[in-house]
């Protein structure tokens, strides 16, 4: 079986180095969109359409697009790309800090630990799903390699007001601040710079309209806890995975 460590599994990854980037950036041509991902809902009564511009940074991450109400009560997820979804990344575990060049399961709490703890809490199921107990709340898909669009039903009855939440996170995303050597933590050094959580407010009074998503704060840097930190100011590539991301209500 070839294993493949952590130096060498990044030694083809190019890190952009700079300063954190504004999220809404230019403006792109809506024939850039390469994928559309539709999302049935039964009995739904309203649409949403979510929007994704990658940015120079993107190099194919992980990412969970979901509900909660105003008071960051998880309601539904719409959308979580496949490796967290069902616990099989694209280099399965073999040992501590080793990987198979195949695809396998691999435990990564550091890669959306606020989506997973507020999924956890709500359905009182394990912290991370795997293949046994994927994600079935929520529609599971690979992670798309350009701008793509999500048109998604919601079936849950929603409140006049509630939030949409992406939280965000590239393997080994290192930078001046989160160096390899930061944390002694093997679940830190998949990461490196932290989840990223963006939100925006859906008004249900207010259907057409064009809301942009901006960063609110980060997740732990190993996954320890699903609390949201607001500090900001340590990133920079990370902040460049997405160029802009808009969602628009449907009625």
């Amino acid at each position: 079986m070839k294993l493949v460590s952590i130096v060498s599994l990044v030694s083809g990854i190019i890190l952009l180095s700079g300063s954190g980037c504004a999220v809404q950036k230019g403006i792109h041509n809506p024939s850039e969109i390469t994928d559309t991902i539709r999302i049935p809902g039964t009995g739904a009564e309203l649409a949403l359409e979510f929007t994704f511009n990658k940015g120079e940074a993107h190099n194919h991450p992980t990412f969970a697009i979901w509900v909660e109400d105003m008071n960051e009560n998880y309601i539904q997820t719409l959308f979580v790309t496949k490796s967290i979804g069902t616990g099989i990344f694209g280099h399965g575990a073999v040992g501590k800090e080793q990987w198979d060049v195949k695809p396998g399961p691999q435990k990564r709490p550091a890669t959306l630990p606020y989506w997973l703890h507020k999924r956890a809490e709500y359905f009182k199921v394990p912290l991370l799903p795997d293949s046994t107990h994927p994600v079935t709340d929520g529609y599971t898909g690979a992670t798309p390699s350009g701008d793509f669009v999500i048109k998604s039903a919601v079936s849950k009855s929603l409140p006049d007001k509630f939030r949409i939440m992406l939280e965000i996170n590239q393997p080994w995303d290192w930078n001046e601040y989160w160096t390899n050597s930061l944390y002694d933590d093997p679940d830190y050094r998949t990461s490196c710079q932290p989840s990223l959580i963006y939100a925006v407010t859906v008004d249900l009074k207010k259907p057409g309209s064009v809301l942009y998503m901006n960063p609110v704060g980060h997740g732990h840097y190993s996954g320890k806890d699903g609390l949201l930190y607001t500090d900001l100011s340590t990133f920079t590539t990370a902040l460049d995975i997405v160029e802009k991301a808009t969602v628009t209500l449907i009625k």
